[in-house]
């Protein structure tokens, strides 16, 4: 019997100190754990060298595993630090850009919809997202830093939005 088709999700929780990602393979709708981490970067650096780090990390990781899709939280409007939503948009931008050279396709995601998305309500704690995370991938223990579970979980929501949108487009069309 031929192996069912797999696909690679990648995801990112951006951040010009640390970013970190989760790549996650997919087949039959179950995710597996391929990898996880950070990119780091010096605070001390200038913004220009803080975002050559993070776009040759992420690049490594797109080149090690070839993910189709990037999950990534959209930006948010309300910040209560006009600079960190500037410096945020830098690092998102080099994400982003990374990824449509690598010919990875970015899935930005509210982060209600990551937490509708993993958890059932928009609104859910950090906890139960952590702790979602962790179920769906079958890690027992703390993942470690937050970063790379908000990493998972933007994978894992990437995954399933457009897994989502590829059922409604059969219903729609009348092929399901």
């Amino acid at each position: 019997m031929p192996r069912p088709e797999a696909s690679v999700y990648m995801g990112i929780d951006p951040g010009l100190v640390t970013t970190g990602y989760g790549v996650l393979e997919y087949c039959e709708g179950t995710p597996r754990l391929l990898d996880a981490g950070v990119i780091s970067s010096s605070a001390d650096d200038t913004l220009a060298l803080r975002l050559d780090e993070l776009f040759c990390g992420i690049v490594e990781v797109i080149e090690k595993f070839h993910p189709e899709a990037m999950g990534i939280e959209e930006l948010y409007s309300h910040y209560r630090h006009p600079m960190t939503a500037i410096r945020m948009a830098h690092a998102r931008g080099v994400l982003c850009l990374a990824a449509v050279r690598n010919g990875v396709r970015p899935v930005e995601l509210p982060a209600t919809r990551i937490k509708k998305l993993l958890t059932g309500n928009g609104r859910a704690a950090k906890e139960q997202v952590a702790g979602m995370v962790r179920h769906l991938l079958g890690i027992r223990g703390e993942i470690r830093p937050n970063d790379v579970t908000d990493a998972l979980a933007a994978a894992i929501a990437a995954y399933e939005s457009e897994s989502n949108d590829r059922k409604l487009k059969r219903i729609g069309r009348g092929d399901g």
